[in-house]
């Protein structure tokens, strides 16, 4: 009888160890599920990729800008260009042009190895008059050669962009 009792209790513990295994299997692919549909490296501020225009809205919105003129926006692109001393800036793909992408009172930087990914910014963009000098500044940490900044010789309108978020869309 003793021996009953002894099989029925190591059953017991046998079938609620495999309940668990199980319950834990379950519970890991939910989270991997959930981790992929959150791919993203987050920079600076917190921010979401809800409500989010494409480079084309944003683009509108820009031809419809001034200098002087912001407007708070939150859009997806690809990278063009790092800054490659620091990642203290990025180029940002908008079609014919690119929006030059600063980060807010220079609290965060950026990898230097993502041109051509994705990215989700958030902040303000503006228009402005580059000057040449600035224009030969970021050449250079661009890492172009001397003639090409040389090359540079007239104040340029620039799409401008103070983001105070980025989201880096992961690869999985």
């Amino acid at each position: 009888m003793k021996t009953f009792f002894y099989f029925i209790a190591i059953a017991f513990v046998a079938v609620s160890c495999k309940q668990n295994t199980n319950k834990e299997v379950t519970e890991t692919a939910e989270e991997i599920n959930t981790a992929e549909s959150l791919a993203y490296q987050s920079f600076g501020d917190k921010i979401t990729d809800k409500e989010v225009m494409s480079k084309e809205e944003m683009m509108a919105k820009y031809e419809n800008l001034k200098p002087g003129d912001t407007v708070a926006v939150k859009f997806v692109t690809k990278v063009n260009e790092v800054c490659q001393s620091k990642g203290c800036w990025m180029k940002l793909d908008m079609g014919e042009q690119e929006a030059m992408v600063k980060f807010k009172d220079y609290g965060f930087f950026m990898p230097k190895d993502i041109d051509g990914e994705t990215v989700i910014v958030e902040g303000k963009a503006f228009v402005e008059e580059m000057s040449v000098d600035d224009q030969r500044h970021y050449a250079e940490d661009a890492g172009k050669s001397k003639e090409e900044v040389a090359a540079i010789s007239e104040p340029k309108r620039t799409l401008s962009f103070i983001s105070n978020g980025v989201l880096l869309e992961e690869k999985l």
